[in-house]
């Protein structure tokens, strides 16, 4: 099991707007947009990373972070983890549709983890 990443998610009004705004302020490259969530990193240190996001397209409730994963069966060991915690799932674990493997859980002190990896 691999944590790749972990990169804060921060709440906006328009995704477009803040990714063209941090872009510019930070010299940042835009690396997606779905319009609901977007992915910011410098050229230079494309490990670290901003994601901005309205409001999520399959959950009910934003995430506060995510953690990535290696692969999708590291993100279904972290599930384990989770349930054998008895953490409160926020959002099930779930194949998305634009290509990643995730699920939310609330942490002890009521922050939204997004667990996710590439399919």
């Amino acid at each position: 099991m691999a944590v790749v990443r972990i990169v804060p998610n921060l709440q906006v009004s328009d995704v477009g707007r803040a990714n063209a705004s941090y872009a510019e302020l930070f010299g940042l490259d835009v690396n997606m947009d779905l319009g609901w969530v977007g992915n910011l990193s410098p050229t230079a240190a494309p490990a670290v990373q901003l994601q901005t996001i309205t409001t999520d397209a399959a959950a009910s409730e934003n995430p506060t972070i995510s953690v990535g994963m290696a692969t999708a069966d590291d993100v279904d060991e972290i599930h384990e983890r989770v349930m054998a915690a008895r953490l409160e799932i926020v959002h099930p674990l779930t194949d998305e549709s634009w290509g990643v493997r995730r699920f939310f859980f609330r942490d002890h002190d009521g922050n939204i983890v997004n667990v996710v990896a590439n399919l």
